[in-house]
Order: C-alpha cells, then structure tokens, then sequence
C-alpha cells in the first residue's frame, strides 16, 4: 500500500522535471497546494497545470504496478486535484476513500445525524433506499430496527426484501414496512438512507423537500429546485483506542481513510463491527 501526499518543498529543479520521491511507502508529489494554483491565473497556466498532473499520474502508475501493489491512500491536498486523481482512477487502483467504512459504521452516522438535528431516536422514522440485499444492508437494518421507531424500506425488489422483513420479525419481533410508491413513500421523510439507488432513480420519486438524506451511493442530487433540505456525502471519525494505526501524519490524511486502509475488505460484517467497537471508533462530523 502506498499513501501519496504533496512534498514538502519544492524546488526549480524537481518542479520542472515533475521528480517524485519516495520515503518508504510514501510518494511526495511535487505538486503545488490548491491555494497556489488559485494565484496561477490564465488559459496557459492551467494547461502546463493539467499536463503535470497527467504526468504524475502515469509515473505513480508505474511506481505501484512495478511494486505488485493496488491499494492506495491520498492526502486531503492531493484529493482536491481532480484530474490526477481521475488519471488513477483509470488505471484501477484501490483508492481508500472512507465509502466502504462507511457501511460498515451507518448506524453511528445515523446517530450523529440525529443528535445534530436534536431528534431522538426512538421517535424517529428511517427511510432506506436499496434494491440488493448485501450482508451489510441487511445485517445494518437489524442494528437500525432496535433503535428507531419505524423503518421503511423502499425498493424495486419487494419480494426481496420482503423475506427479510419476515425474517426480522421472526428474530427479532421488530417490525419493518417495505414499499415502492414515487408517489408517495418518501413525501413524509425526513431521514433518508440511500443505499443504492442511483441519481436518476433516486429522482423518479417525490421528496420531501426538507429531506436529511445520507448518501452512501455517492452520486444523489436532487433536480428538483424546491429541495431546501441536505445531502450528508462525507464524514470524519476518532480513535480512542489503537491510534498507532496513524503512524502516517493524519493532519495530511482523512482519519476514515487511515482507518479503512488497515481493514481486509473480505472479513465478514459482524468481525469489522467487533473491532470497530474495540476500537472504539466515533463520528467526530458528518457533512
């Protein structure tokens, strides 16, 4: 794994010749701040700016396929240069960006979004949005069912899911209510997971315009001018056990990031959440 960050400083020479350097499992990019490049004003700039990029991207590609390595983590800086980042995309490197942990961790980012809007739990109504039934979808509406009054779920699949609502009821006694109205379900939602449904369906259904809505998919706006309400895309986290997982600076990093980075993806749900619960892993904001 390699964690790829601005360098430090820059001379005329590295600058020029876009020289990366290497500490250990770092790559410094000789590449300046997005602050610096806001004073770059100009057509030419931005192009001499864009070529740098795809420079360093294909030099980071051959770095890490030479290593035999996949997984990458990037810096708060490096996140803000959209076409480096676009560049490693395209070469299907694994890049931690806290999607994964967050699934893992969505009753906790449900909790803090209910105590920032000062609701409490056992009066508030959860609607979640998702067509699969993966382990963690379901395994996360069984952590969410003890708590919440009410849980919807609304999806394409009714049958689906309406196995797993019998089977919750049968383990748990809890009750969920699975549906699929665009006319209707979600006009009363003031708390919306969505899971999985992409934008343009997401968009086929009539929103409560004041709407808080958690999005795990990654990609929901909402078309509709007449939405005042909030979509919650990023969060961050705190370690109060453990903390040598951040052998690396996390003033450069997103603490998520650092954390997801240490985890093997393939573990099954219940084990992440037992050693996130070790780990006593909280969500400092959601935003």
């Amino acid at each position: 794994m390699y964690y790829i960050q601005e360098a430090d400083k820059l001379n005329f020479f590295i600058n020029k010749f876009n020289i990366i350097k290497l500490q250990g499992n770092k790559i410094l990019l000789p590449i300046k701040s997005e602050e610096k490049n806001k004073i770059e004003i100009g057509d030419k700039k931005e192009i001499k700016q864009t070529k740098k990029e795809i420079i360093l991207a294909k030099k980071i590609d051959k770095i890490i396929k030479k290593a035999n390595s996949n997984k990458i983590v990037l810096s708060k800086e490096i996140k803000k240069h959209g076409i480096l980042i676009n560049k490693l995309y395209s070469s299907n490197f694994d890049i931690i960006d806290g999607k994964w942990l967050l699934k893992m961790m969505l009753p906790e980012i449900v909790e803090k979004i209910i105590q920032n809007q000062k609701m409490k739990s056992n009066e508030t109504t959860l609607y979640i949005l998702a067509n699969d039934t993966t382990d963690s979808t379901i395994e996360n509406i069984k952590i969410l069912v003890e708590k919440y009054k009410n849980i919807y779920i609304i999806t394409k699949h009714i049958e689906k899911f309406k196995k797993i609502e019998e089977q919750i009821l049968d383990q748990t006694g809890a009750i969920i209510t699975v549906m699929n109205n665009k006319k209707k379900s979600l006009l009363k939602a003031k708390i919306i997971i969505n899971i999985d449904f992409p934008n343009e369906l997401i968009n086929q259904y009539n929103i409560n315009q004041e709407s808080i809505i958690l999005d795990l998919y990654g990609e929901t706006k909402i078309k509709k001018k007449s939405f005042t309400g909030k979509i919650i895309k990023d969060y961050e986290i705190e370690l109060k056990n453990n903390k040598e997982y951040y052998s690396i600076d996390e003033k450069l990093y997103d603490k998520k990031d650092l954390y997801e980075a240490t985890f093997y993806k393939q573990q099954t749900f219940r084990n992440v959440r037992e050693r996130i619960k070790k780990d006593k892993v909280v969500i400092k904001k959601c935003e």
